[in-house]
């Protein structure tokens, strides 16, 4: 991170492992996520591929406790905080802020639906206010197709004008270039810091200004990614853009995430990787055994973490 310019790169918004019993599993978590830092990948811990909103705050806390237990630089660190309730996202965010994140991703309150501007303002403020820490920096997180409640342009404006200092950037998961380009040309001036929700808009992210993406198989395919972040202007871009494309493309042929745990599982030769919580389900035998050879015939591999 460059003093003063906000979190950018390439961060995976990290799997959590589970053991039979459904437990949190922090040995494996923070193993994996030494592996990422290793890989230049930052940790976006409890986003949408942690399962997170099938966690309690008080597992996460936890969690984000051993991370920092274990060494984990709180540097490399964007815990998702953004929960239904009020209360539970600013116990969150006070907690990730007083062990030194320097930035939480924050879904606005998503269980009502059709609410207003002025309610999800409201909601951010309050917030803000009652985490009452200036080391706060949000990155608001747009995911209108999962929490149904997006976040609008003249959200975004009406936010940054009330705490410019706090509003520090958005990962726009919406899957749609033209609203992410939206966010990169009418904020990103003004130091508001945009991130792809996929590596697939990477490439045209960076070029159009923004600061990199938040991506789920940066669990699964860290280097690749990275890598592109860091030799993006090079003349072969476009080509290692593609090839993030096609391996990308295989796993949305599953549920992301039981595919991904599927293959950190295989990969890894742990089968305890491949537990997820309720009411999430394991992939099949027979799909596991389709997207091994699908990966497989495209060379890909991981460690044994």
């Amino acid at each position: 991170m460059e003093a003063n310019q906000g979190l950018r790169g390439v961060y995976s918004p990290v799997v959590t492992p589970f053991n039979e019993a459904l437990e949190l599993d922090a040995r494996r978590l923070v193993k994996h996520c030494q592996w990422l830092v290793d890989q230049d990948v930052g940790l976006a811990v409890f986003g949408t591929n942690s399962e997170a909103n099938s966690m309690s705050v008080a597992e996460k806390a936890g969690l984000l406790d051993a991370l920092l237990d274990a060494g984990i630089p709180a540097e490399r660190l964007m815990p998702g905080t953004g929960c239904c309730a009020l209360t539970d996202t600013v116990e969150l965010t006070r907690h990730a802020v007083k062990h030194g994140a320097p930035g939480v991703l924050m879904l606005p309150p998503f269980y009502y639906k059709g609410v207003s501007d002025d309610g999800l303002f409201a909601s951010y403020s309050e917030v803000i206010e009652r985490t009452g820490d200036d080391h706060l920096r949000i990155y608001l997180y747009h995911i209108p197709q999962v929490s149904q409640v997006g976040i609008s342009l003249a959200l975004i404006e009406r936010l940054m004008k009330a705490y410019p200092n706090t509003i520090a950037g958005v990962k726009d998961s919406s899957g749609d270039w033209n609203n992410t380009q939206a966010m990169i040309t009418q904020f990103g001036k003004q130091g508001f810091n945009v991130f792809a929700g996929s590596e697939t808009f990477l490439l045209a992210t960076l070029r159009a200004g923004g600061v990199g993406c938040i991506t789920a198989t940066g669990n699964v395919n860290p280097t690749p990614i990275a890598q592109l972040y860091n030799s993006w202007q090079q003349e072969d871009a476009d080509a290692q853009q593609a090839a993030l494309d096609t391996l990308r493309g295989t796993f949305q042929g599953y549920t992301m995430i039981p595919a991904m745990k599927a293959a950190i599982a295989h990969y890894g030769n742990d089968a305890q990787w491949a537990q997820v919580r309720p009411p999430l389900v394991k992939l099949t035998d027979a799909e596991q055994k389709t997207l091994i050879e699908q990966l497989d015939a495209q060379g890909f591999s991981m460690p044994q973490l």
